[in-house]
């Protein structure tokens, strides 16, 4: 029975999935639209929902735990800050979008796009 077992493995072991989450993170931050396969976007969309609303906060703890989840990434964490939180300020959820694009040739797995609202 696989009860209370959240989230995808991706066919990938821990270390290499969590450091495939954080680099996704980062992507959304960084170019605020990325594709991907949808199963990698529904995964990581409540992480990047979770950041933002840490951002809008705005303190120093909140700087600090995005910090310390995300990758040594001291620009992309500026710009969540500085950028994008308060362009949420009014929103209370719903930061995310995903965007049916298509299959992929290769495996036809299906193809998102992830991108800020």
């Amino acid at each position: 029975m696989a009860h209370r077992i959240d989230g995808r493995k991706l066919g990938r072991p821990h270390g290499p999935r969590l450091s495939l989450y954080g680099n996704l993170i980062v992507s959304v931050f960084r170019y605020e639209k990325v594709k991907t396969t949808e199963a990698k976007a529904k995964e990581i969309r409540p992480q990047v929902e979770r950041m933002i609303t840490l951002a809008k906060r705005g303190d120093l703890a909140a700087r600090r735990t995005v910090a310390a989840e995300l990758p040594d990434e001291p620009l992309v964490i500026r710009k969540l800050f500085d950028e994008i939180a308060p362009k949420y300020a009014d929103r209370t959820s719903g930061y995310t979008r995903l965007v049916h694009i298509g299959q992929r040739a290769g495996d036809a797995a299906p193809i998102v796009q992830i991108e800020l609202v």
